[in-house]
């Protein structure tokens, strides 16, 4: 099977501006090319597009915008875990023989509704993900003895990390009091315990062992990839407080890479709301059940980028398609020491969780130097 890497990226502001998803995919593509003049468009074999707005012939229009004429041209809609499914289909691509160079790039608007899921008759009248977050919220809190203030911390911890992404849409700091005094959602929401949606695009380039020796200086390897779909529906979740799919999907990407959980040195968790980042960290198998806040905490008071360097989903603002891309070039850049004043020292082994639809699928990349 062929190894394959990161060969390059781009990545647009996260802003709430009004452009074009066309325009806003193009422009985190043209990044690729204007970074590494030894990626040449004729040279890639598929482009594929990761975005929730899939009635638009995405792909092919980002092909001709950008010059491009692949074998492979297609657009994955899997809700907020898109972009890391991009990932791996073109890894498989690689992987297979199939390409040898593959574009992937994801876009969505400030203005995309995300999916209102109401397929879902188990959800009963709570079909926007506010809800399944609230339900989550209320659960793990009352099964761990786990305040609001505490839960706070999360999104105070994400704003300040933000600070430190240039493309962040976060561009202040907030208290636990601010936290707390934000509007009121839900009887377990504020609205600072939430990711919140915006204009952005990330892209990646995906190369095979043989074409990374020729155009790239530091390449970065996905040694680990898990996916685990558990249903689509809401109630087949085994527990409100547990996040099984990523469990099994971390499981899995750590058996494929042979690494533990005490080799990874940084990690970009799917924050999507404040509880999200301590139920994952407990799933991943990073904490034990329960105390993944008192990870999160240690980390906010010393000043440690390890969990969510950019700032998350929360600070960093949740572009539906292209958030999987964005957390996966942080890790690259955390990996080839390109991170700035978030960069974890010594950084050599780094993790993507990825999730949508209230952790009924995930996708989880072990990426290595």
């Amino acid at each position: 099977m062929n190894k394959v890497g990161i060969a390059g990226y781009g990545i647009t502001p996260f802003t709430k501006e009004d452009n074009k998803i066309e325009k806003v995919l193009l422009d985190s593509a043209k990044e690729i090319f204007k970074n590494n003049d030894k990626i040449h468009q004729n040279e890639i074999d598929a482009v594929l597009v990761s975005t929730n707005n899939n009635s638009k012939y995405l792909s092919p229009i980002l092909c001709e915008l950008a010059g491009i004429q692949p074998k492979i041209s297609h657009s994955i809609e899997s809700l907020c875990n898109s972009g890391t499914n991009s990932i791996v289909s073109a890894y498989s691509y690689i992987a297979s023989g199939l390409a040898d160079l593959v574009l992937i790039s994801g876009a969505e608007r400030y203005d995309s509704p995300g999916q209102i899921l109401q397929w879902d008759n188990s959800r009963g009248e709570f079909k926007h993900p506010i809800f399944w977050a609230s339900i989550f919220a209320k659960s793990y809190k009352r099964e761990y003895s786990i305040s609001d203030e505490d839960l706070a911390v999360v999104s105070v911890k994400n704003h300040k990390h933000a600070q430190e992404n240039p493309n962040a849409l976060s561009k202040k700091t907030y208290s636990i009091k601010d936290v707390l005094e934000s509007k009121k959602l839900t009887d377990d929401l504020r609205l600072l315990d939430c990711s919140r949606p915006c204009t952005g695009s990330a892209s990646i380039i995906l190369a095979s062992e043989e074409k990374m020796k020729k155009i790239s200086e530091e390449p970065v390897w996905i040694s680990g990839i898990g996916q685990k779909t558990i249903s689509a529906g809401f109630t087949k979740n085994i527990s409100l407080s547990s996040m099984e799919s990523s469990k099994h999907a971390s499981q899995d990407a750590f058996r494929m890479a042979q690494k533990e959980n005490k080799d990874v040195d940084v990690l970009e968790i799917h924050d999507a709301f404040s509880v999200c980042e301590p139920m994952a960290l407990e799933s991943l198998g990073f904490s034990k059940e329960g105390k993944g806040m008192d990870m999160i905490s240690e980390s906010y008071e010393t000043n440690n980028f390890k969990i969510n360097p950019r700032g998350g989903l929360i600070g960093s603002g949740h572009p539906l398609g292209a958030t999987g891309i964005a957390q996966t070039i942080e890790i690259t850049q955390q990996l080839q020491s390109n991170a700035l004043k978030r960069q974890v020292d010594n950084a050599s082994v780094g993790l993507v969780h990825n999730m949508s639809a209230a952790a009924t699928s995930s996708t989880v990349l072990v990426l290595e130097k």
